[in-house]
């Protein structure tokens, strides 16, 4: 292996370095436009160092709110455009708001101008050059598959349909089929003989191996990946490959043993973690109740004028353990909605009502559901309940669905801040594959990550 792989970031790295990059070149245009015009708002210095961490701490956080880190975001011109101008001027605003960690307010009012445009074009100048130069270019990364030829589309689609900068280039047969199989444009043929050689010539970055027994490993495959694994090559599984692009568990190659792709997080029997998160959801809830009450009348006046009829209904839902409960949401369908009997919601129901519309969107239909979260039926993070007649059904035809219940249900979850509202069962799928990622890596780190999503759904008033 004498040729060099070329250099590629991860979609964990390239997050890091967008948000890195932020701050530098914000700090950088700011220190800039200080020292060469009279802007003394904001100075960094040492006396002053605070300042520069509140600044950044604001940044960061309402960078990810609007979705200034959301990779696809990132990498479009537009969508970014969009979301630097939101995160500047809350930024500045939030900054203006809190003068007890902030400088005191200037005499004169230029000043706020001048660091709002500051911050405004030092973030628009730096991730335009990133769209144009570095998305499309230097994230891209060069595999080699290893499976069945049978299996080559599904599992190339599996994982290029969620990251268009990986790409598949070549693909070694495990086990040739008599069945012509089903060949994908610029994909390569690749031979165990050739291995090396395509490898080194096209600049490959790893192998995937997408193999659930080791009966397609031959003798010749085994000698071939040992000699790249002790030349510092990259071999993966495939799961494990598709885990990290998509954040989400690929149930459907994992066939019987589900115990080597399903260690559990130790947060779930963490007491301290577990009674740290209950306390939190009691505050939550709290609040979130206090805030529905003040807004109760503006509810019951839209309910009056475009739902009519009752203004809350409750519906039995499965919670941890299998065990049932009720729920309790703001009515937004029509009066006997189900009277044929029961049928997934779906994007553009006709059962909902025009308030009912406005409620799902904002995610105020679910406001009741912190009851049952102080009555400890719920969660506030967590796969979102599912009704006992539902369960049953997707149980039948989906592997490890009940699962999903060795914790509690959320009001919010992975699978609620990543996926739309889901119709059919392959919809059902793929939010099992995030609900078992967030049982797999639940920790404090993912409960923040998906209260920032979740406030950012609000926000863009993407609710379900």
């Amino acid at each position: 292996m004498t040729k060099s792989k070329k250099i590629h970031f991860e979609i964990s790295e390239r997050k890091i370095l967008l948000r890195i990059f932020d701050i530098l070149l914000v700090l950088l245009l700011l220190y800039f436009v200080g020292v060469y015009t009279d802007f003394n708002y904001f100075k960094i210095s040492a006396e002053n160092f605070y300042w520069t961490i509140v600044l950044s701490l604001y940044l960061l956080f309402f960078g990810t709110v609007f979705e200034m880190y959301h990779l696809p975001t990132a990498s479009n011109q537009y969508a970014i455009i969009k979301s630097i101008v939101l995160t500047s001027s809350v930024t500045v605003l939030t900054y203006l708001l809190t003068p007890f960690y902030t400088p005191s307010l200037p005499e004169n009012r230029l000043q706020i101008i001048l660091f709002y445009l500051t911050i405004g074009f030092a973030l628009l100048g730096w991730r335009l050059l990133y769209v144009k130069f570095l998305a499309s270019t230097r994230f891209t990364k060069r595999a080699v598959i290893v499976c069945a030829d049978s299996e080559l589309v599904e599992l190339v689609n599996g994982l290029q349909r969620n990251d268009p900068h990986y790409h598949i280039t070549g693909f070694l047969n495990l086990k040739p089929s008599q069945n012509r199989f089903q060949k994908i444009a610029k994909i390569d043929s690749v031979t165990i003989e050739d291995l090396v050689s395509y490898i080194e010539e096209n600049h490959i970055s790893e192998i995937v191996i997408a193999s659930q027994n080791t009966e397609g490993i031959t003798v010749e495959l085994y000698n071939k990946l040992l000699y790249l694994l002790e030349q510092g090559f990259l071999i993966r599984e495939y799961t494990q490959v598709y885990e990290s692009i998509t954040r989400r568990i690929p149930v459907q190659f994992v066939a019987r043993d589900f115990y080597r792709y399903f260690p559990f997080s130790r947060s779930n029997q963490n007491q301290l973690y577990l009674m740290s998160v209950r306390l939190g959801e009691i505050i939550v809830s709290l609040v979130g109740l206090l805030c529905g009450l003040l807004i109760l009348p503006l509810v019951l006046v839209g309910n009056l004028m475009a739902n009519r009829g009752p203004l809350f209904y409750m519906q039995e839902r499965v919670g941890k353990n299998g065990e049932i409960f009720k729920i309790v949401k703001l009515r937004s369908m029509v009066i006997n909605a189900e009277s044929n009997g029961a049928v997934f919601a779906k994007a553009n129901d006709v059962r909902i009502t025009g308030f009912g519309k406005f409620l799902r969107k904002t995610r105020l239909d679910e406001v009741p559901q912190f009851i049952n979260v102080l009555k400890g039926d719920m969660a506030i993070i967590g796969p979102r309940p599912e009704r006992p007649v539902f369960v049953k059904e997707i149980a039948k035809m989906m592997p490890f669905y009940e699962t999903r219940h060795i914790i509690k249900p959320g009001l919010t979850g992975w699978a609620q801040v990543n996926y739309s509202y889901g119709e059919t069962l392959q919809d059902s799928l793929i939010k099992l594959q995030y609900d078992l990622y967030y049982i797999k890596h639940r920790s404090v780190f993912l409960d923040v990550s998906i209260v920032v999503k979740t406030i950012s759904t609000v926000l863009f008033y993407r609710g379900q």
